[in-house]
């Protein structure tokens, strides 16, 4: 697979609680350069990254991050906050508590919320793979094609796991064809994305691939 074919699916990610905007900056101007689908960063630096990105690249950030146990008016207020400075994606935590409880139209509800907030911004689904049964992982499958948010996402990389291939073959056979998938966590090697993307995957949230090709190995 041609190596900018796999660019064009990477969301370029930086989201270690100690990034500043030196690394922030690093960040942008890679995924500048080599053409990354966009580059996923904290929400405390998407006003300034947009005012320094200009339109060069697309610029995503977290929502309810990385627990997704904040209220849906908090959800509300920062995906209003992240569009507002600039933000072109948002990827949201689900609440793995109402998951587990069974709540499933409280879900559905905060999904619809936020992706009415986003209009026509792209809106993706951390469902965190790990933590979750396989009986569970179906249902938001169900639950995503439902809500009208454009992906389904597998992890935050902040958990136990990453996406797995077995993940991914779920969800192709559980989500609307109308719901991409983002495999994130993990994806440390170019034969990874490229098989994920064999899978069937839309985006890869890694900051790997670049390094990778960046260091020529």
């Amino acid at each position: 697979m041609d190596i900018n074919e796999i660019l064009k699916k990477v969301d370029h990610t930086l989201l270690s609680q100690t990034a500043g905007w030196k690394e922030i900056k690093a960040i942008c101007d890679d995924g500048i350069k080599y053409k990354t689908a966009s580059v996923c960063i904290p929400p405390s630096y998407v006003k300034s990254t947009a005012e320094y990105a200009k339109g060069r690249v697309k610029i995503c950030t977290v929502i309810g991050f990385p627990n997704g146990y904040n209220t849906t008016a908090a959800k509300i207020a920062e995906t209003r906050d992240a569009l507002e400075n600039g933000a072109d994606e948002c990827d949201m935590v689900i609440n793995l508590g109402w998951l587990k409880d069974k709540k499933y139209d409280l879900i559905l509800d905060e999904i619809r919320a936020l992706k009415d907030v986003c209009g026509d911004k792209i809106l993706k689904v951390i469902i965190e793979t790990c933590l979750l049964t396989d009986e569970e992982k179906i249902k938001m499958c169900e639950i995503v094609s439902e809500s009208g948010a454009d992906f389904i996402k597998t992890s935050t990389g902040f958990s136990t796991g990453g996406a797995t291939f077995e993940d991914i073959t779920l969800f192709k056979k559980h989500v609307a064809p109308n719901v991409k998938i983002k495999a994130a966590g993990g994806i440390s090697s170019l034969a990874d994305a490229e098989k994920f993307i064999e899978s069937g995957v839309d985006r890869l949230g890694t900051s790997r691939i670049v390094k990778i090709i960046k260091g020529g190995n």
